[in-house]
């Protein structure tokens, strides 16, 4: 399309055909693109938890090997970052702690922890998205004896 102004200079400018094939292109590829798009902040949410129980996990295995043993769960995750108050004879807590601090999950929960574990020698896991206890997908358990 051409037009010419008030100077006789042209102006070319879209028709609303071509208007018209740029928004449906755009739509079809929109659609086909946001919802892999969408989907991802749950994957990351999840992959974050993992790679938080396995920080955490690497953390108690250095405890172990200072303080003979895990912490208990009345002692908790705290026992990483702050000296327990009843550690065995001979043991020797790291100064400064075995992680600077205990991380929340990525939906804000509290990591839970249990020693022993009917599982495993403990057992380290978030409920996931839902906050509670099993689930599918991103709903479901991240757990220190299941993962991926």
């Amino acid at each position: 399309m051409v037009l010419i102004n008030a100077e006789n200079k042209r102006i070319r400018g879209f028709t609303l055909i071509e208007v018209m094939i740029v928004v449906v292109i755009l739509s079809i590829l929109a659609a086909v693109v946001v919802p892999k798009i969408m989907s991802r902040p749950d994957e990351a949410r999840v992959t974050k938890a993992r790679q938080d129980i396995r920080a955490i996990g690497a953390a108690l295995d250095l405890y172990r090997l200072d303080n003979y043993s895990y912490p208990t769960t009345d002692q908790g995750l705290l026992a990483l970052v702050e000296t327990p108050a009843d550690l065995p004879k001979g043991a020797r807590w790291k100064k400064g702690g075995y992680i600077e601090r205990i991380p929340r999950d990525p939906w804000g929960n509290e990591y839970l922890y249990l020693q022993p574990g009917n599982n495993a020698e403990y057992e380290l896991y978030s409920y996931g998205a839902d906050g509670v206890s099993g689930g599918i997908e991103d709903k479901a358990d991240i757990t220190n004896w299941n993962m991926e």
